[in-house]
């Protein structure tokens, strides 16, 4: 059986997260989106449950794929499974020298470990979690950029964020 492991932080999932989530799945037999904490970002606007609950919310209609978090390397979770592949998705040029660097750290550690990059829908390559909070946070309309079962939820948190930070 073919596996692909989606990784990311997700905070929140987009609308781009979500088409390379679902072109994976057409391409292998199960795809695993996992929700990583990426110590270099941050504090995320969402905690990690959060974060999981909306994947499997949006998810929830793909049914090879499933959802699952991990809190370390990519590439020993990786090891769960025979032959996994991890799927990236690439936005633009900048994405893949980043992604390629991961991707030979990723060997070093897990040298079975192969990585498949999917160029990102024309609609999505500026489309970015981060992009996504900043929207949220001055109020601006979400539809076209998270999915739709998450909208509310993305809007009331940042509203909550954006008032503690004081903006």
């Amino acid at each position: 059986m073919s596996l692909a492991i989606c990784p990311g932080s997700f905070d929140p999932i987009t609308l781009g997260h979500l088409n390379i989530i679902r072109r994976a799945s057409k391409i292998f037999d199960k795809v695993v989106v996992c929700i990583m904490v990426n110590s270099t970002k941050m504090t995320p606007m969402f905690s990690i449950d959060e974060r999981v609950d909306m994947a499997k919310r949006v998810v929830e209609r793909l049914p090879n794929v499933e959802v699952d978090t991990f809190d370390g390397l990519l590439a020993e979770y990786a090891k769960k499974y025979d032959d996994a592949v991890i799927v990236k998705g690439m936005r633009a040029a900048s994405d893949f020298e980043y992604e390629f660097q991961m991707n030979l750290i990723n060997k070093k550690i897990n040298p079975d470990l192969e990585t498949m990059f999917l160029t990102a829908s024309e609609k999505y390559t500026f489309l970015s979690s981060s992009v996504v909070r900043e929207m949220a946070s001055y109020g601006a309309e979400l539809t076209g950029f998270v999915p739709c079962e998450i909208i509310d939820e993305v809007k009331n948190k940042a509203k909550i964020w954006r008032d503690r930070n004081g903006k």
